[in-house]
């Protein structure tokens, strides 16, 4: 069984991003992102309904990573310390080397290739520092901006499942996809 340990807390730079813990002040972006419909239409999870909540998600994240079971980042732009999303591995199955990787950015910075580099910068990490033998994502079918950028950091379609996840009263396609070791380039 893979042993991992987050402990202390790994944060990470890129090129143009700081990746660190996220903190109680990060709520307003948290809230930002995931009380808006626009930004969750893809994602098959309660709308948060304040600040109180968002906190409370910050919270549980933090205790996964203190628990050494899953980690998330707020990830930043150099030079501040305001998050433009978070991003992380979760459903993380140490007795088989593998995680999966999720995502958030706030709408105004899509575009801009920063989940590509982050995602990049993550898989590095995942790879090279904590020795995941493979990564997984899974994503709605119709989020081309998550299929892009995917495909752009290595990953390769795996499994499209037929109305696998229900969720408000519908039933959610998933596509998984994923990318080992091996396969992986900075």
């Amino acid at each position: 069984m893979l042993s991992i340990n987050f402990n202390p807390f790994p944060n990470l730079e890129s090129e143009r991003l700081v990746f660190r813990r996220l903190k109680d002040s990060d709520a307003p972006e948290v809230f930002k992102l995931r009380s808006n419909p626009e930004n969750m239409k893809y994602i098959p999870r309660p709308l948060l309904q304040n600040e109180d909540e968002a906190i409370a998600m910050i919270q549980m994240m933090n205790t996964k990573i203190d628990e050494n079971t899953d980690i998330n980042w707020g990830v930043c732009l150099k030079g501040t310390d305001t998050i433009i999303g978070f991003m992380g591995f979760y459903r993380t199955q140490p007795e088989n080397h593998r995680t999966e990787i999720g995502y958030m950015i706030l709408p105004e910075f899509n575009g801009m290739g920063f989940v590509t580099e982050a995602v990049k910068t993550m898989l590095d990490f995942a790879f090279n520092s904590v020795g995941f033998h493979s990564v997984d994502a899974v994503i709605d079918p119709d989020n081309i901006g998550s299929e892009k950028v995917l495909i752009k950091s290595g990953f390769r379609k795996e499994a499209h499942f037929l109305e696998d996840e229900y969720f408000e009263g519908k039933f959610w396609d998933s596509v998984h996809y994923g990318i080992l070791k091996r396969e992986f380039t900075k």
